[in-house]
């Protein structure tokens, strides 16, 4: 236990164990308790991505700046890498990396830390979500994954993003867009809010044809929210009809079999088919109603 203890870092073990870990606590510990040996020029070609990481599109135009920023100063602050069976894991200052090499450096600055894949997970979307924001599928995406791999409910989890519930929720159902949709998501074409609202829907053809039409149209999202919530109170009336109907499918069938004719119950009416004057007397004889 010591041992780990002294590979991970000092008041690290204590961070990981809290309910809400902040980036800027877990980064400080570790530049505070860093002795100056500890921190080692890493090739650069030697680094490789944070298999955890929630990014998918990075800004060019602040990897830009970053990028002019190192090449005057260098880099100021040291990425924190793991050691792998391969080289090292970045598990904090991707962006660093990415810009150092842009630079044209054939190394940068870094403390090794090892954390377990757990760890690795929080890292990730934490360096993403308080730094730089995440667009709103990788986010949700890295949601589900920590839920899935850690385990933890969305009630957990919230509390340790530091997020609502119910941002967590409605986030999370982003995931039942389309593949097409969620791209429209990640490259900004439409916001949250229309997709959000587009998520409502059950028909994925329908879904990608609003998207469309978002785009063409400019539709803001209260117009989007409008036309969707009313799709889908359409829906669930029909669908509270469909159930209705058959609940009564018994019915059907015992009026069916005593009247010899089709016979329909829909909503609170009872439909029962004639063919002719003869055949509606007949009935009317079974039910002993007379004219």
């Amino acid at each position: 236990m010591e041992i780990k203890k002294r590979a991970l870092g000092k008041g690290l073990e204590q961070l990981f164990n809290t309910e809400n870990l902040d980036l800027d606590s877990f980064e400080r510990s570790v530049y505070e308790t860093a002795t100056k040996e500890e921190i080692v020029d890493i090739k650069l070609d030697e680094l490789r991505a944070n298999p955890y990481q929630p990014r998918q599109i990075f800004n060019d135009d602040a990897l830009q700046e970053l990028t002019k920023s190192i090449k005057e100063h260098g880099v100021f602050q040291p990425i924190i890498v793991k050691k792998s069976v391969k080289g090292y894991e970045i598990i904090a200052g991707e962006r660093r990396v990415r810009a150092s090499k842009m630079a044209d450096l054939l190394t940068v600055p870094a403390i090794i830390r090892n954390l377990n894949d757990g760890q690795m997970m929080e890292i990730a979307l934490l360096e993403n979500l308080q730094r730089e924001n995440l667009s709103a599928i990788e986010e949700a995406n890295a949601y589900r994954m920590m839920i899935e791999r850690l385990g933890l409910t969305q009630e957990e989890l919230s509390v340790k993003v530091g997020k609502s519930r119910s941002h967590l929720t409605n986030i999370l159902g982003l995931l039942r867009l389309p593949s097409e949709v969620q791209e429209l998501v990640n490259s900004n074409q439409i916001s949250m809010g229309h997709a959000r609202a587009l998520s409502k829907l059950g028909d994925s053809n329908r879904i990608v044809e609003l998207a469309h039409n978002i785009i063409e149209n400019n539709l803001s999202v209260r117009e989007v929210e409008a036309q969707t919530g009313s799709e889908v109170k359409k829906n669930k009336i029909e669908r509270k009809a469909t159930e209705r109907d058959t609940e009564y499918k018994y019915v059907e069938e015992l009026l069916r079999e005593k009247l010899d004719t089709k016979v329909k119950v829909r909503g609170n009416k009872i439909e029962i088919t004639f063919t002719n004057v003869a055949d509606l007397n007949r009935i009317l004889d079974t039910i002993n109603v007379k004219g």
